[in-house]
This record gives C-alpha cells, sequence and structure tokens, in this order.
C-alpha cells in the first residue's frame, strides 16, 4: 500500500496554511529588517490586546544600549520626529499601509524625509518605562490594528523537502 500521497497532500495543506496564517501579508520577505544591529534580543513580547482600548503591549521591547543607532525596519518616510508625552519618537510609513514607531529615540532625521532600510533614524535613550534597562520599544501598525513587528523579519520562504524512497 502507498502512502506517500496522503502525506504528500498532508505536506502541502500544512505548508500552505503556515503561509496563509503571516499577519503581514502585503508585506514582501526581505522588505524589512530587525531595527538594531546586531540582531537583538526581544526583552518583552507583543502582546495584542482583544480591543484596541483594552491594555497590551502594542509592539515589542528589544535590549540595546543607550546611544545605539536605530536603524529605519524598511524603505519609507518619516511622518514624526518629535516628542510625544516627553517621550522622543520616531514614525516612518512604509509601502502596504503600514507604519514603524521607535522609542525612546532622539531623531536623526527630519519629518518627511525619506528613509532606506538600515538608515539611521535616531539614537537611543534611556527612559523606556517597561524596561529595567535600557531598551528600544518597536512598534508597527496597519490603520489602526497593531501588529506583531518581528513577523516582519521572521518570514522566510518555506522549502518543502522530497520524501526519501519510504515516503517518510
Amino acid at each position: 500500500m502507498n502512502i506517500s500521497l496522503p502525506r504528500r497532500t498532508l505536506a502541502m495543506c500544512l505548508a500552505t496554511a503556515v503561509a496563509l496564517s503571516t499577519p503581514v501579508a502585503s508585506a514582501q520577505t526581505g522588505t524589512f529588517a530587525w531595527p538594531l544591529q546586531p540582531r537583538p534580543q526581544v526583552v518583552t513580547p507583543f502582546d495584542r490586546p482583544e480591543q484596541n482600548w483594552l491594555p497590551g503591549h502594542r509592539g515589542v521591547d528589544l535590549a540595546a544600549q543607550e546611544g545605539q543607532s536605530v536603524l529605519a525596519v524598511a524603505d519609507g518616510t518619516v511622518v514624526f520626529a518629535g516628542s510625544v508625552a516627553g517621550k522622543p519618537v520616531v514614525s516612518v510609513d512604509h509601502p502596504g499601509g503600514l507604519r514603524s514607531t521607535y522609542e525612546p529615540v532622539l531623531a536623526s532625521v527630519a519629518t518627511g524625509a525619506r528613509v532606506r532600510r538600515g538608515a539611521v533614524v535616531g539614537s537611543l535613550t534611556s527612559g523606556h518605562e517597561s524596561c529595567s534597562s535600557t531598551c528600544l520599544h518597536w512598534g508597527i501598525r496597519r490603520g489602526r490594528d497593531y501588529l506583531e513587528p518581528t513577523a516582519l523579519v521572521r518570514a522566510s520562504p518555506i522549502r518543502l523537502k522530497p520524501l526519501d524512497e519510504e515516503g517518510r
């Protein structure tokens, strides 16, 4: 009895389900990068609230050092570089309706500036209240919907490997 066909079908269904479940479907793989180099540790993960008005963590906190350069995660246009509630913030609009926000960041770019992925947008300062040491709060949203930022940089193409002779 040949059972390799159902296993192949199952593998294809699984691969399709994973590909379709990506929450940032309009972002192209490889167009986004981490806002810090080297790749930082996530200190506080994303915690999407059930409703936009409920408490939650609408981004991720990344371990960093004060004065570290903060980089644009993708090509875009700076739409805000200033202070919000006494905190320095930089926001960049990207194709596909995405907006990235970085705080607390002292801007080295001006509102209206075009930036390329990897360009320095500012330097990190201390003061993000949810971190015991210096960290970068990085958020991504599309309209009013907050998205998991690390999904943009974790995306990678799915590669199916051929089955061996026994169908495993």
